[in-house]
C-alpha cells in the first residue's frame, strides 16, 4: 500500500505466488467450534485452528510458542478484479483510507498506538484480495487485534480524507511509472489480459483516481467489507480461543452483522482462459535499459500441475544456476537481472521471463530466451536440473515460512483462496512428488504456446519493427 511496495508490483521469481499457499482437503467443523490442522515442518509452529463466528467471520490461527512475537491480519475477498472500469483503483484507494481514522481513533492514534509498542503495521492490495496486518510483541497482540479490527469495521471515510489521500495515491502511481522494472509487469498483464479487471493496474490510473468520489468509495466499502468476505488470521505466540474472543468482542463493539445463518463466501471460481498469442506492446521511455517480459498463459492457482510449473520455473530462471541466468548473464554478460516467474489467479495464470538489458541487446537476449524456452518445451529438463530445481523450490518454500508474518500470510491466504490449509510437510511432499514426465508435460503445454512480449525502453523504429520476430 502506501507504506511498502505492492505485492503485485514485481512478481516473485522462480516459485511465484501460484505455489505459495496451496490447499489440502477440507475437514468439516461445527460453527463456533475450532477445527484443527497439523502444521508440520519442524519450525516450532503448532496446529492451525479455525473457528467460524456467527455472521460468517472466519478466524484461523497458528501457535508458535518458540517466538515472542505475533502477527495479526485481516484478509478481504476483494481486489482490483472486482472493479468496474470506472472504479479501477478503488480497492487500493480504500486501503489507504482505512488508515485515516475511525469513530474511536484518529489517523495519528492508529499509527501511534502501534509505534508506541515497537510494532509495525501495513497493508497491501492485489488483484484478488486485500490484507491489513500488524506485527507486535506477543504481549501486545490484544492491541493489534483491537486496532486492526477497528480500522476494518469503523472507518469514517470522510470527504476531506478522500481528497487529501487522492494526491498520495497519484504520487504512488507516478512512483510506479518511474520504475520501468516494476511498470513492465503491469504492461505485461495488460498485454496478456487486455482491458479486463485482471488486465488493469491495481493502482488505477490518473483518470480513474481523479474521478472517484467519496460516495462511490464508501459504497464499495459497504459492499465488500462484510464479515462473510473476511478472514482473520494470526500466527505467533498466541492462544486460539483468546484471539477468537478478542476478535468477537471487537466486531461486536463495532456493531458488525451477526446473522447466525450467514455463511462465509467461498473461494473464487471460474473458467477464464487467456488466448492472447503473438502480441507485442512497446512503451517508449527514455530509460538506460530496455525492460522486457516475454511470456504466455500459465496455470491457475487451483491447478494441481502448478507444482510441476513451479519446478519448471525454478529451473529456467529461479536462481544463479538456472538456464536463463547462466546463458544470458554468466556466459554472455548481456544483462544484470533475469528471472522467470508464475502468477496464478483463481481461473487463469501467467508465466513470464523478465530481463533488463541495454536497448541494443534486446534482440540478442530475446533470441536466447526463445531458444531456451523452445528447447525445454521439446526436450524437458535433465535429471540434474530437475533435482536442483526441486531442491531450490523446497528450500525457498520452507525458508519463506520462518517468521510469524509469513505464517499469517500462509494461513490467511490459504483460507481465503482455497478454504483449506496445507502444512509445510505436505507442500514438500507435493514438490518431491513431481516427476520428469510431469515437468515435461507442463513444459510442452505452457512453453509450447506462442508467447507475447511487453517492452519498456528507448528502442529505435528499426528495433521496434523487429520485435514481432521475437514472438513469431
Amino acid at each position: 500500500m502506501t507504506r511498502t511496495p505492492r505485492t503485485t508490483a514485481r512478481p516473485t521469481t522462480a516459485v511465484g505466488r501460484a505455489v505459495a499457499h496451496p490447499p489440502i482437503p477440507s475437514r468439516p467443523h461445527a460453527r463456533g467450534v475450532p477445527a484443527a490442522f497439523p502444521s508440520g515442518g519442524g519450525n516450532g509452529a503448532g496446529t492451525v485452528r479455525k473457528t467460524v463466528l456467527p455472521g460468517g467471520l472466519r478466524v484461523v490461527t497458528q501457535s508458535v510458542p518458540t517466538v515472542r512475537s505475533a502477527t495479526f491480519g485481516i484478509w478481504v475477498r476483494v481486489g482490483s478484479r472486482d472493479e468496474t472500469p470506472a472504479l479501477n483503483g478503488a480497492t487500493h484507494y480504500l486501503e489507504h483510507l482505512l488508515f485515516k481514522g475511525t469513530k474511536r481513533r484518529s489517523a495519528l492514534e492508529i499509527s501511534a498506538e502501534i509505534d508506541a509498542v515497537g510494532g509495525e503495521m501495513n497493508a497491501f492490495t492485489a488483484k484478488e484480495f486485500t490484507c491489513y496486518y500488524a506485527r507486535v510483541l506477543d504481549t501486545d497482540l490484544p492491541l493489534a487485534v483491537d486496532v486492526v479490527c477497528d480500522m476494518l469495521t469503523g472507518s469514517l471515510i470522510r470527504a476531506e480524507d478522500v481528497e487529501a489521500e487522492r494526491g498520495v495515491v497519484l504520487e504512488e502511481i507516478a512512483m510506479t511509472e518511474d520504475d520501468p522494472g516494476d511498470c513492465v509487469h503491469d504492461l505485461f498483464a495488460k498485454t496478456m489480459l487486455g482491458d479486463t479487471p485482471l488486465g488493469r493496474p491495481v493502482l488505477g490510473t490518473n483518470e480513474t483516481i481523479n474521478a472517484l468520489t467519496r460516495d462511490r468509495i464508501a459504497r464499495f466499502y459497504r459492499r465488500h467489507y462484510d464479515p462473510t468476505h473476511l478472514v482473520v488470521a494470526a500466527a505467533g505466540n498466541l492462544d486460539h480461543d483468546t484471539v477468537v474472543r478478542q476478535v468477537r468482542e471487537a466486531f461486536e463493539r463495532a456493531g458488525a452483522p451477526a446473522d447466525a445463518d450467514a455463511e462465509p463466501v467461498g473461494p473464487r471460481t471460474g473458467s477464464r482462459r487467456i488466448r492472447t498469442a503473438g502480441r507485442v506492446d512497446l512503451l517508449d521511455r527514455g530509460t538506460e535499459q530496455a525492460h522486457m517480459v516475454l511470456g504466455m498463459p500459465g496455470l491457475s492457482r487451483m491447478d494441481e500441475r502448478r507444482w510441476a510449473l513451479g519446478v519448471l520455473s525454478a529451473a529456467l530462471g529461479g536462481g544463479m544456476s538456472s538456464r536463463l541466468f547462466q546463458e544470458i548473464r554468466e556466459k554472455r554478460g548481456l544483462a544484470y537481472s533475469v528471472y522467470s516467474y508464475t502468477s496464478g489467479f483463481a481461473d487463469c495464470g501467467l508465466f513470464g521471463v523478465y530481463v533488463g538489458c541495454r536497448p541494443n541487446l534486446v534482440h540478442d537476449v530475446l533470441k536466447i530466451c526463445r531458444d531456451e524456452l523452445d528447447h525445454v518445451a521439446e526436450h524437458g529438463l535433465g535429471d540434474e536440473e530437475l533435482r536442483r530445481a526441486m531442491g531450490q523450490l523446497a528450500g525457498s518454500t520452507v525458508l519463506g515460512m520462518e517468521d510469524t508474518g509469513a505464517l499469517m500470510n500462509h494461513i490467511g491466504k490459504g483460507e481465503l483462496c482455497w478454504g483449506e490449509q496445507l502444512s509445510i510437510d505436505d507442500m514438500l511432499a507435493k514438490i518431491s512428488s513431481v516427476t520428469p514426465d510431469d515437468v515435461r508435460s507442463v513444459a510442452r503445454e505452457i512453453l509450447g504456446q506462442r508467447p507475447s512480449l511487453s517492452v519498456i525502453g528507448p528502442l529505435s523504429d528499426k528495433q521496434s519493427a523487429r520485435l514481432d520476430e521475437a514472438v513469431a
